[in-house]
């Protein structure tokens, strides 16, 4: 029976490259979605073209019947979990000068509740042996203006994963985080300006944008048997843009 993959926030982005470098790994790769599903389902299928296993499954991961439910339906139709990558998350920004509770609802309940409700179904499921990644940014060591609420969010998911690595003590699984520096997605590129883009791309000493496919093969990496020694830690994973 191969191995399984939980992908959240993959239909599009970093998490789209995670769910097709997981299948090409040889993980069955479950394809969690929020709202997107004809893209979640492109997805799948170029998996599936490249003859790997893939399923799409619709969750919101602020709400916990419905992360109860992806982990339901991911051993109901193959078996097992082995890997959960929670890559699903927004970033909307707000000066904190503002008081714009609603945009820190929405980060919180979506980065880190929705980090929260995942990390908790992982460990009751995850299979011995198994891997938990949950997503951080490396934008917190910068306190960039208007990140606040969005930082937040990060700086608690990352608080969790090494208490979370210990309470699973005995089980042989690793948690960690992977913290892209600015990688080339729409998330990241939306209402930024091609003079901000091109100076956000000089900060890393390698001066270019990180690829989602960067990102993924870190995950790849933590995944794979050559993580397997790697654990409670914080891969910022960025071109020494930190």
């Amino acid at each position: 029976m191969a191995k399984t993959a939980i992908v959240t926030g993959a239909s599009r982005g970093i998490g789209r490259s995670i769910a097709k470098r997981l299948a090409s790994d040889g993980f069955a790769v479950v394809v969690n979605y929020a709202g997107n599903g004809a893209q979640a389902q492109e997805v799948v299928n170029e998996i599936r073209d490249a003859d790997g296993e893939a399923l799409a499954v619709k969750a919101d991961v602020s709400q916990p019947e419905e992360v109860e439910q992806l982990f339901k339906k991911t051993i109901e139709s193959f078996g097992r979990v082995d890997v959960v990558v929670n890559n699903a998350g927004i970033m909307p920004l707000s000066q904190i000068t503002k008081g714009d509770v609603d945009t820190f609802d929405k980060v919180i309940a979506i980065n880190l509740r929705g980090t929260f409700l995942v990390l908790a179904q992982a460990a009751q499921n995850v299979a011995e042996g198994g891997r938990i990644i949950a997503f951080s940014s490396s934008v917190l060591a910068k306190s960039f203006p208007t990140y606040g609420p969005y930082i937040a969010s990060k700086a608690g998911v990352e608080g969790m994963v090494p208490v979370l690595a210990n309470e699973l003590r005995g089980r042989n699984i690793t948690v960690n985080a992977v913290a892209p520096g600015p990688t080339g997605t729409d998330l990241f590129l939306n209402g930024k300006t091609p003079y901000q883009i091109e100076q956000l791309s000089k900060l890393p000493p390698l001066e270019r944008l990180g690829q989602p496919e960067d990102i993924a093969n870190v995950v790849s990496f933590l995944a794979g048997p050559d993580g397997g020694w790697v654990n409670a830690q914080i891969l910022r994973t960025n071109g020494g843009f930190a």
